[in-house]
């Protein structure tokens, strides 16, 4: 089919087994806690992980040991708080195959999306100077995005589009929710300034052809940003090898803390980039009517930082690669093609994205007819199964797929089988509870 998403081929390192997993899940508390009277069977990870004994205690440890300003004291303190925080940018950086100064910490995904935009809104304004005019924009530009984004790489791109006068277009879905690559070729022309797009979907686990989109920015001259939310944490991610000029990812979703998330960007770039905040700690010199701003990373990292969080980042990141991306990409792959198998044999369930045996990371989102996604996750959390329902921060792609709200079970290293059983079973019964009573 001339849609198909991804040349991806299915991974061959060996999954995690029953056993492992069961060890692993030691190291999360709170996946032993009792919900309504049952175990918790969490799927819900693509919203936000859980964490680990060994990331709270990174945290813990900081601020018991270590608590400091980073990057402004002379004393012991803060020398040892700054290590501590510039050591886990390493640790991001090695993680993602990019250089120390290519890492910028953001709160979120969000933020980092928005800070590359706003400051290519800085730089259609004039600021930055002549280094920024390759980020100027204006009537007759164009940014270009798929239809499937989460809002979040979406409505910063259109904030964008209409401060400057450039148009936003977007690469088309089909049916099933892949993208229109023979389409998109004709999207992404001579006029086309930059090309964002989701790695892995929110909503339909697809694994985007990164590749193929890249190449067809290249031979334009367009830059790429990808969302890397849904692959950082569960297929790993090498910048260099996908070519792509910016990527985010946020810590949450990947064992991490909530506040705060990864921007990547090649060095001359970020460099030639007029900030987004101002303030302090990012600034070589002021002057009461002019100011020169560090290079980055620090130019775009303005005022006290997520320190602890930050630190507690790079500790999630050594459990990841401790375990193994491959092996975590592994189980989820398997538990992925239950979830969709399962599912696809329920009466009146419509799964949305890659059918059964299509490439796809371990999250399936689906649609029962006469039942709503809220009525359908209620059910579910009665016996304690947590799942995400709505539209995900992706109204569009809902909107082309003809579905108000869809109700979304995901995975992570710390999935059992059993729990896949359990949510199945539950789905199968809620279809059976509602029938009966509609």
């Amino acid at each position: 089919m001339s849609t198909t998403q991804s040349t991806v081929e299915t991974t061959v390192a060996e999954p995690l087994s029953a056993a492992e997993v069961q060890r692993l899940r030691l190291d999360f508390p709170i996946l032993g806690e009792q919900v309504n009277g049952h175990p918790l069977a969490y799927l819900d990870s693509g919203a936000t992980s859980q964490k680990p004994l060994q990331v709270l205690d990174a945290e813990r440890e900081f601020y018991l040991h270590e608590n400091s300003a980073v990057h402004r004291g002379a004393h012991t303190l803060a020398a040892l708080a700054t290590e501590s925080f510039e050591n886990a940018r390493a640790t991001v950086a090695r993680f993602i195959g990019a250089d120390d100064d290519e890492v910028v910490y953001t709160s979120n995904a969000t933020e980092g999306i928005n800070l590359v935009a706003y400051a290519m809104s800085n730089a259609s304004a004039g600021r930055g100077g002549a280094a920024a005019e390759r980020f100027r924009l204006g009537p007759g530009d164009e940014i270009v995005v798929t239809e499937m984004e989460h809002h979040a790489n979406l409505l910063p791109w259109q904030e964008l589009a209409a401060r400057t006068g450039a148009t936003l277009r977007y690469i088309p879905i089909d049916e099933y929710g892949a993208l229109r690559l023979d389409e998109a070729a004709g999207i992404i022309g001579e006029r086309t300034r930059v090309v964002a797009f989701t790695h892995v979907s929110n909503v339909l686990g697809c694994i985007n052809p990164v590749e193929h989109l890249v190449a067809l920015a290249r031979a334009v001259g367009a830059l790429v940003l990808l969302d890397a939310c849904q692959s950082a944490p569960h297929l790993g991610l090498d910048v260099r090898a996908l070519d792509v000029d910016f990527a985010v990812f946020s810590g949450h979703k990947m064992l991490g803390p909530t506040g705060v998330g990864v921007l990547y960007g090649r060095r001359e770039l970020l460099n030639a980039l007029p900030p987004f905040l101002t303030g302090g700690s990012m600034i070589v010199s002021v002057s009461m009517e002019h100011t020169e701003y560090l290079p980055a990373p620090q130019r775009f990292e303005a005022g006290t930082q997520r320190v602890s969080q930050a630190i507690a980042l790079g500790a999630a990141i050594d459990y990841l690669s401790a375990v193994g991306l491959d092996r975590i990409s592994a189980h989820e792959h398997a538990l992925g093609q239950r979830l969709v198998e399962g599912l696809s044999g329920i009466d009146g369930v419509r799964v949305l994205g890659p059918q059964s045996g299509q490439p796809r990371v371990g999250l399936a989102s689906f649609d029962v007819a006469g039942i709503h996604s809220h009525d359908v996750g209620q059910f579910l959390d009665d016996r304690g199964i947590a799942v995400r329902v709505g539209h995900h921060c992706a109204q569009p792609l809902h909107r082309r797929l003809g579905v108000v709200s869809s109700t979304r079970a995901s995975t992570y290293l710390y999935t059992t089988d059993d729990e896949v059983h359990r949510f199945l079973a539950g789905v199968a019964d809620a279809v059976t509870f509602f029938g009966a009573h509609a």
